[in-house]
Parts: structure tokens; C-alpha cells; sequence
């Protein structure tokens, strides 16, 4: 396999360290085809779908890629911004507001965003601060809860860049920070907030994407840093047990992912004489399809259908002043012992 051309080096570099926030990812556009590129892109990675290949590959490309992109496309059209995908917008409004604050703080950093699939892809981003002069890269991604179909799947993505590089930089990975302070505190603030401006609910229900429940019985500690958040959560707002309750989206497939699914559970309460919920979701951390639509729309409708009388969606972290400071926080934690300045040549 070649390996990358270096660019010409001075006798003593210039050195930069670089923080990129990694996220998911998005289609382009809310189209057919941009939902077909992207799906294959993301459904074809063998972190999140664990199922053999020459088993996989029929069903995704003969089935799934010819049905779902249409349906999905309507999806993303409904909650489409004028600026372009949700979470596309929010995560590169993190990345500036946190190159900002880490600025005001005194560190000179490059801070990029880049999305695990679709645009701009890790290798591309690495590939530009690299050749802006970085030799330390931080990722970190915009996942609290630790997985091996997300977390993971970052690691493997920079491995698959690195596997093409000669001069290959540090590198350093945030892997989780379910149980952050800072973290912690800005999803109790954005709830208080919630509650101040419109009552208090009679559940908090805190939904979680899921995952196969396969995958916590092979040693995925996914859903042992999700029931961690919920519980430091509930802790920090004063909720008692029977006050909240942790739910799993987003099921795909027939298999038995993580339980009690979200929106059997909505109908549940409802059922049970439940008349108010306030639905957060913790483990993501812009709003995107999952919490816009699956949520916002679907969960909700499902609620009131089912008895409910009033259903409010607690919007996600996205640029919050207290979620960047917190992300500054778990940064800088990463970066100790690094040079967080630019380092000037002596001539």
C-alpha cells in the first residue's frame, strides 16, 4: 500500500495540536440518492451491523438501499434546516464555539468537526489539520456513552487513515464521559431551564439510542454507562425512582436490542393514567433525525394517541454556554501534557 508524500519540513517545525469533534454523521442532502450514498456508507460499516457479510450484503443492497433511502429522505425533509442537516449545523457550531472558548482560556488549538460518515470525513480532516502543522491530534468524539458501533467505529476510521501515512501524528482518543460533571450539569441545567419556562411534567422519561441487546451480553458497556448517566442525572435533579424512567430508540431489524423500548413505553404510561411527560436524550448530543422526527414527531404522536395529554421534547445539549465549557473541561483533561500553543522556531 503507498503511503502519503510528505510535504517539505523545516529543519524545526512549526508544531500545532488539533482537537476534532467526531460525530455520526448525516446524508448531504434530504434526497433519495444522498440517503442511499450515506445508508451504504453506514450500514456497511461491520461495527454497526454485526451480521456476516456475505449474509449482509444481499439484504442491504437488494432490499434495504432500494426501499429505505426514500423513506428516510421525507424523514430528514421534515426537520431540515435552512443551513443544512441538524446535526451538521449543530456539531460545527460546537466545534467554533469550542475553538472560542478554549481560545479565551489561552490555547492556541485547531479545532475541527468531522462525521464518521458522509461529510467532512475523518481522513479529510485529518488529512487538513495535519497539513496545517499538527502533530498531536485529540478526537474526540460526540458520543458520552462509550460503544463499540460508534465509539469504536471513530477508532478504526483514524486507524484506516493512519494505515496511509508516513509521518503519522500523536494521537489521543476521548472515549467516553457518561458520568462528566460538567456534562451532568448542563443536561440538570437545560431540564430546570425546561421545567422553569413551562411546569414540570409528571415523568422525565430519558430515551437512549439503542443497540442490540447482543452486544451488551459480549461486553459492551453501552448500557451500563447509559443507566450511569441516568442515575447521575436523576441524582443531580432530585428525582426519586419512580420520577423518572430510562428508555432505548431507534430499534432496527427484528433482533432484541436494549429495553424498555421508547415508544411501547410512552404508551404504557399513557395507558397507566400518565397525563405529562418531559422526554430528554442524554446520549445525544445535537438534535438530528433522532430526536427531531423519531422523536419530537413519531413519540410524540404515539403519547397522545395513546391517552396522553401533554408531551414535551427537551431539545439536546447543541451549543448550550454550560455544554461548551463542560466539553472545553473534558478537552483539556485529554490535552495535559501536550503544547497548546504555537510553538514559534528559534532561528
Amino acid at each position: 500500500m503507498p503511503f502519503a508524500t510528505e510535504p517539505p519540513r523545516p529543519h524545526v517545525p512549526a508544531e500545532r495540536t488539533a482537537v476534532i469533534l467526531c460525530n455520526l454523521g448525516t446524508p448531504d442532502e434530504p434526497t433519495p440518492a444522498a440517503l442511499r450514498r450515506y445508508l451504504a456508507e453506514f450500514l456497511g460499516d461491520p461495527r454497526v451491523v454485526e451480521i456476516p457479510r456475505l449474509l449482509w450484503w444481499p439484504i442491504l443492497h437488494g432490499v434495504i438501499l432500494r426501499v429505505r433511502p426514500a423513506k428516510s429522505a421525507a424523514k430528514y425533509r421534515s426537520i431540515w434546516m435552512p443551513e443544512g442537516s441538524p446535526l451538521k449545523v449543530w456539531t460545527e457550531r460546537q466545534a467554533k464555539r469550542l475553538l472560542g472558548h478554549l481560545g479565551e482560556r489561552g490555547h492556541a488549538l485547531l479545532v475541527r468537526y468531522a462525521m464518521r460518515y458522509g461529510t467532512p470525513s475523518i481522513a479529510t480532516v485529518l488529512d487538513e489539520v495535519k497539513a496545517q502543522g499538527a502533530t498531536r491530534v485529540l478526537v474526540l468524539s460526540a458520543y458520552p456513552q462509550y460503544s463499540g458501533t460508534t465509539t469504536a467505529s471513530v477508532i478504526d476510521a483514524v486507524s484506516d487513515w493512519s494505515a496511509t501515512q508516513r509521518a503519522v501524528p500523536e494521537l489521543r482518543f476521548v472515549n467516553s464521559y457518561h458520568d462528566d460533571p460538567g456534562y451532568i450539569d448542563a443536561l440538570a441545567r437545560s431540564v430546570r431551564q425546561h421545567w422553569q419556562a413551562n411546569g414540570r411534567a409528571d415523568k422525565l422519561v430519558m430515551s437512549f439510542h439503542g443497540v442490540p441487546e447482543r452486544t451488551r451480553t459480549l461486553g459492551d458497556p453501552y448500557h451500563d454507562e447509559c443507566q450511569a448517566t441516568g442515575r447521575a442525572l436523576a441524582q443531580a435533579l432530585g428525582l426519586s425512582a419512580d420520577q423518572f424512567l430510562l428508555t432505548f430508540q431507534s430499534r432496527f431489524g427484528k433482533a432484541k436490542w436494549l429495553e424498555p423500548y421508547t415508544e411501547p413505553s410512552l404508551i404504557q404510561l399513557a395507558g397507566q393514567g400518565v397525563k405529562s411527560v418531559d422526554l430528554i436524550c442524554p446520549g445525544f448530543t445535537s438534535d438530528c433525525i433522532e430526536t427531531l422526527e423519531e422523536i419530537d414527531m413519531e413519540a410524540r404522536a404515539a403519547f397522545l394517541k395513546a391517552g396522553g395529554e401533554r408531551f414535551a421534547y427537551i431539545p439536546c445539549l447543541n451549543d448550550r454556554e454550560e455544554w461548551i465549557r463542560a466539553l472545553g473541561d473534558i478537552a483539556l483533561r485529554h490535552l495535559q501534557g501536550w503544547p497548546t500553543r504555537v510553538q514559534v522556531p528559534v532561528s
